[in-house]
């Protein structure tokens, strides 16, 4: 794989990533409601996330959600569902009085990464696509593997370096929440819109 190629591809990828999906709103949101310790579990969460997605989609699983409309949906509706069970909680701490919404900020930073984990990982339209994706970069003549792992390794890199960024941005911007209100009023945002990935994930359809 030539560095032309290569350079074409973290182009590409940062386009991609920088554009807001579920995963970036769930670290604004836990970044805002937490500050700055829950940050580096958050971006490790993410890490672990795409190498999953990642990996499975190099060892096949890509190929079979395409291939198989029933797999594809259970994967689907898990991640769907999971999306919408988030975005009621965040809309459930929103919608309480400010006694007793800090119990959101109890949350252990285990829960918080598996949460985070779990909406990056179960992305199926993310399985599929990777594998559509990725080989785009790829240069037949060359070992075909290495370059997928290659570009696998980068785009997680370029992931956690992305959610660094906007954990960052979100911990720093806590500071302007300065009310119990004006924060009430973010998770109630940032819970609908969480809400809204789930059910257009679970509206997507098999490509």
């Amino acid at each position: 794989m030539s560095i032309e190629l290569w350079i074409a591809f973290v182009a590409t990828s940062a386009v991609l990533l920088v554009i807001p999906g579920p995963t970036v709103l769930t670290i604004i949101s836990y970044s805002i409601s937490h500050g700055r310790r829950v940050n580096a579990p958050l971006v490790t969460a993410v890490a672990l996330g795409d190498s999953t997605g990642l990996t499975l989609s190099l060892l096949g699983l890509g190929a079979l959600l395409a291939a198989s409309p029933f797999w594809f949906t259970v994967l689907k509706y898990a991640g769907g569902l999971y999306l919408l069970y988030l975005g009621y909680r965040l809309l459930r701490a929103g919608a309480l009085p400010a006694n007793l919404g800090s119990a959101c900020r109890e949350e252990t930073r285990w829960k918080l990464s598996l949460n985070t984990y779990l909406v990056t990982a179960l992305n199926p339209q993310a399985i599929v696509f990777f594998v559509a994706f990725l080989p785009q970069f790829v240069d037949p003549d060359g070992n075909v593997s290495r370059q997928l792992w290659t570009l696998a390794l980068t785009f997680i890199v370029m992931g956690m370096m992305n959610s660094a960024f906007y954990a960052i941005f979100a911990s720093s911007a806590r500071r302007f929440l300065t009310t119990r209100r004006a924060q009430r009023l973010f998770q109630i945002s940032g819970g609908g819109l969480l809400a809204a990935f789930g059910i257009c994930a679970l509206l997507a359809q098999q490509t």
